[in-house]
């Protein structure tokens, strides 16, 4: 019994010994919370963004809000989604991205657009993904995450894709799906 004693003595003294240890200093506490990081973040509703050059207008960004915030690097989310439409020489829209979420890294001139994300073109293509990159210096989409590609014949999948900015030109990664080549085949 001396052994049991001597054991169940020795842990209850590192217990004790330990609860204080780890006790934290309220005063500690205190001074980290109140060193919360504090942000400038501008806060705009129904947003309309009008992108052009040389006086036409290229693309336009509709938000119902944008929240730009001003740090190191700056960003812009747009949380609630997003719809850009572009345009060709004559204003005509020529593509129409969708989707429930959007950052835009000003550094970077990139935007990241993520979850339900919808693309169509002026031939009815329709791209879906869950995530889609607008690079704006390379004037390319891209995405490294599955791809669906509906048009009036044919749906193709792609473990990932690149698109000019109307899509009206795009490369396909490891592609599988019904393709439908035209009516003039011989079936025999």
């Amino acid at each position: 019994m001396n052994i049991r004693r001597c054991i169940f003595g020795a842990v209850f003294f590192l217990g004790i010994v330990l609860q204080f240890a780890c006790e934290n200093n309220l005063k500690d506490v205190e001074k980290i919370s109140a060193k919360k990081l504090l942000v400038p973040v501008d806060k705009s509703v129904g947003v309309e963004i009008i992108y052009s050059d040389s006086a036409r207008v290229k693309a336009k960004l509709i938000t119902p809000e944008l929240l730009n915030f001003k740090t190191e690097k700056p960003y812009i989310e747009m949380s609630k989604g997003v719809t850009v439409i572009f345009y060709d020489q004559n204003q005509q829209e020529t593509s129409r991205v969708k989707s429930d979420y959007a950052i835009r890294r000003e550094r970077e001139n990139r935007v990241e657009l993520k979850r339900n994300v919808v693309v169509t073109n002026i031939k009815g293509e329709t791209f879906k993904s869950d995530e889609l990159i607008w690079d704006e210096t390379l004037k390319r989409f891209f995405s490294d995450k599955l791809v669906t590609i509906t048009s009036k014949n044919n749906i193709l999948h792609g473990t990932s894709f690149w698109a000019n900015e109307d899509f009206s030109y795009y490369e396909i990664v490891q592609s599988t799906g019904d393709l439908s080549l035209g009516s003039g085949l011989n079936p025999e």
